[in-house]
């Protein structure tokens, strides 16, 4: 049976060629037969450049960019996708999204940690952006596994690096496993390429160990979790909790009230817009 997952990125995918080419590329090699992972990034024109970088060193500000992700998490249950995928490390609304969404919701991170935690006793991170370091510390200890994390850490390279090496990947390969090293040194029994775009670039060259440890496939990771959850549910009903503050569902008709309150009704996609209009207007 099929399974419609839908990706939603943290970047403006159209404005990244080399990285959209190479995700769809790495999906089919790992999604199972059957599965559909359907691409989405951010609305164009939410940076000032081509990467939300800059943005998401910022708490409030990747908190208003949480607002699309919740708007797209919306709009996929509407139009029958049977899972929603954040597929990007800090995890922007990735609580709140559960909470409003009946299909499975999966992070990249906490996928990553989860599945990490199955191949050593302590993992670690290595990230391109430095701030993000302080953000997954703290989702490591709200996912509760502060105490399996061995640290988090800049791997010696930016995104532009990266984007580059999808060209000629040799040289950021030498320097990854440097970085690697390190972490290995502090503990590290498994290691986590934290952003996306690294860790395409390190599966599409067959990276997957440095000196006998797992160098850990994230997005794999969630594409195989966000299949398991939906074959749950599909078996035996298995869905999330639907009660106390953090996880309980508002109610639907109040939802699209307060995205059209504060002006954010567009942020809907067309499906929803659609049904929102027809109850309201």
């Amino acid at each position: 049976m099929t399974v419609r997952i839908w990706h939603q990125s943290f970047t403006v995918l159209s404005d990244l060629g080399a990285y959209d080419r190479a995700l769809q590329a790495h999906f089919r090699k790992v999604a199972r037969p059957g599965t559909e992972i359907h691409m989405h990034g951010m609305k164009p024109g939410t940076y000032r450049s081509n990467y939300p970088g800059d943005d998401i060193k910022h708490a409030a500000l990747q908190y208003l960019h949480g607002l699309q992700f919740m708007a797209n998490g919306l709009t996929a249950e509407a139009e029958g996708y049977d899972a929603y995928a954040i597929s990007t490390l800090p995890e922007p609304a990735l609580r709140e999204v559960r909470s409003l969404l009946n299909i499975p919701v999966v992070g990249y991170g906490e996928s990553a940690m989860f599945t990490a935690c199955l191949l050593g006793r302590r993992f670690g991170v290595l990230v391109f952006i430095d701030e993000l370091a302080e953000l997954v510390e703290e989702n490591a200890r709200c996912h509760g596994l502060a105490d399996r994390l061995a640290g988090v850490r800049h791997v010696g390279f930016r995104f532009a690096d990266v984007l580059a090496a999808f060209e000629d990947p040799s040289e950021l390969i030498d320097r990854f496993k440097s970085a690697a090293r390190e972490l290995i040194r502090s503990g590290a029994e498994v290691i986590i390429p934290g952003e996306a775009p690294l860790n395409v670039l390190l599966a599409s060259n067959g990276i997957n160990e440095v000196d006998g440890v797992p160098v850990l496939d994230s997005l794999g990771a969630w594409i195989k979790q966000a299949e398991a959850m939906v074959d749950l549910q599909r078996a035996n009903g298995t869905r999330t909790c639907n009660t106390g503050y953090f996880s309980a569902t508002p109610d639907s008709d109040r939802v699209r009230e307060i995205f059209d309150f504060y002006g954010l009704a567009e942020r809907l996609l067309d499906s929803v817009r659609e049904e929102y209009h027809e109850q309201y207007h």
